[in-house]
This record gives C-alpha cells, structure tokens and sequence, in this order.
C-alpha cells in the first residue's frame, strides 16, 4: 500500500496563513500567488483525505483535523528547515550571549536552545535570565549580543516601528500582548467587600504593576500591596496561595495561576505591552542571527487567533 507524502511548500503555507490570521498575507511571506496558495490549501485537504477548515463568520477556522495538521506542520517545517541550516551551517562557531525575560526562561529556553544546538553543536551560548533594566544594560554595556524586552517599557521605543534603532538598541518588534490579571488556579478569586483590591507585586518598579495600578485608580478601586518578591517565582506562589492578583502577560504562566476574565473580575480592562527583540548592532555575526531568527520563529508560532480571514 502506498503512503501519502504531504507537500512541505503546502504544509508551510499552511503554517504561515494561521500564524499571520490570511492566506491573502501568507501570500506574500511565501512568495507565491494567492491562487496559487488556494490550490496549494486544496490539495492539502485531499491528501488529508478530510476537511481542514469550517466557516466562521465571515472567515475561516480549523476543523480538528486541521488542527492536529498545524501541529504536524509546523513540527515538519521545522525540522525540514533545521536540517537545511544544519547541513549548510555545519561549519558555523563562535560564542553567543542571550538575554531573556524570567517568562520564557522555563518554556521557551529549553526549546530554542536544543533545536539550535543540534543543527550549530560548535557555537556556544551563554544565557542569563532577568529583567528589562538588566537586559538592556548589557546590551548597552557589549556583555549581551541578543535580549528579548518588553519594547514599552521605553518610551523610544513604543511607536510600534519595527527595527527601531535607539542608540545602540536595534529592535525588531514580535508581538504586542495584553496584559492579564492572575489569580491561583485551584481557588475561586472574589474581592472581600469593601476591602483594598490585594496586590502581588515585585519589589522594584514594574511596568505591569504600574499599568495595573493605574487602571484600578482611574477606576477608583482601592488597592493594596499584599505581597512583594524580586522574582518572577515568588509572584507566582504568591498569586497561587490566593494572597493577591499578580498581573502579566500570557506567556510563561505555570499551572498553579492562570489569567483572569474581565467578567469574573469586574476589573478594569489593561493594556497591551510589546514584546521585542533588541540586537547589539545593526549587523550582528551569522550564528547570533540564526539564534534570532528560530528565535522569532518559536515566539511567532503560538497565534492566538481563533478565526482567520480567508
């Protein structure tokens, strides 16, 4: 009996349309028609052998098979495309130093990290995990080639221009996320009447907490510090043990929290940050932007979007 050999080009496409929400912009990603795209999406579904997408609204959205085919697809283009770098970057090397948010050194870390180092095993990677402000002064200061920040934290940096240049910070911007409120995720949250709103915060100042604090004052909600840590960890048991909300973005959240609806709050509504990726220099070495670019490609490969125009 023969097997079916899904087409790669398809299965990228594929991949592309859900992460930009059209195939009408993965057109342009792929460098291909959007006829082209179109025919490509067809023949995918007859080598599934089932539909991939159903009508949502005026737009599109996965079946569960086409679900389970986007995680098969992007594991294939990856793969596909970590053997490529590996055979024609073999000869890569050299020393790379990384800088990360405490949301991503858990999750993401392990992730780039291995897939890197199996297609560059002679390039070391020195990685350090800590906040904006340290972030950047290593960056300023030559002792960090690559960071992920989050961009609004700087004023210069918040006009949303992709590749904004400050100074010696050259930034490319991946996501704008929203913030959320979080609470534990085994306890029922309900504000004690008449009480001060109990806040988990860090003992330095933060953007989300400050965003946060902001809210409940126009609001004209009391709040309270409960709670403090220097740590992302201990923001977490904190907000675990139900001793106040905590409030981030969606990314790293563990098991113990989870992010709260507006609804179930009757919270005011919060901002979005954007996250970034901040280059020493304009022209970085070929390992560093190879690190960057699986880099962006593990960060932009979670959408969140639901439905997707067609």
């Amino acid at each position: 009996m023969s097997r079916t050999n899904l087409d790669l080009a398809a299965l990228r496409t594929l991949v592309a349309g859900m992460e930009l929400g059209s195939f009408a912009r993965a057109a342009d990603r792929v460098g291909r028609s959007t006829s082209a795209i179109s025919a490509q999406i067809k023949r995918l579904e007859e080598q599934a052998g089932t539909p991939l997408f159903r009508k949502s609204g005026r737009g599109l959205a996965l079946t569960a098979a086409g679900e389970a085919m986007l995680g098969y697809a992007r594991r294939l283009v990856e793969l596909n495309d970590e053997a490529v770098t590996a055979v024609r970057g073999v000869d890569l090397s050299g020393g790379i130093r990384l800088g990360l948010q405490e949301e991503f050194g858990e999750g993401l870390l392990p992730e780039v990290l291995g897939r890197f180092a199996r297609a560059h095993p002679k390039v070391r990677i020195e990685a350090v995990v800590s906040r904006n402000a340290d972030l950047l002064e290593r960056i300023d200061t030559g002792r960090c080639d690559l960071a992920l920040v989050w961009a609004d934290m700087h004023p210069a940096m918040s006009d949303g221009v992709a590749g904004y240049a400050m100074g010696r910070r050259h930034a490319t911007r991946i996501d704008d996320v929203p913030m959320s409120w979080v609470g534990p995720a085994s306890l029922p949250w309900q504000p004690a009447d008449g009480e001060p709103l109990p806040l988990v915060a860090f003992d330095r100042p933060c953007q989300f907490h400050a965003a946060a604090t902001a809210a409940l004052d126009d609001a004209g909600i009391p709040w309270r510090i409960t709670f403090s840590s220097p740590n992302l960890g201990g923001l977490w048991a904190a907000a675990a043990a139900g001793l106040g909300l905590t409030v981030r973005s969606r990314y790293g959240l563990p098991a113990n929290v989870r992010a709260l609806s507006a609804d179930e709050t009757g919270l005011p509504a919060l901002p979005s940050m954007s996250l970034a990726m901040v280059r020493a220099s304009a022209t970085m070495p070929p390992e560093v932007e190879r690190l960057a670019d699986i880099l962006l490609a593990s960060l932009r490969g979670r959408p969140d979007q639901e439905a997707m125009a067609a």
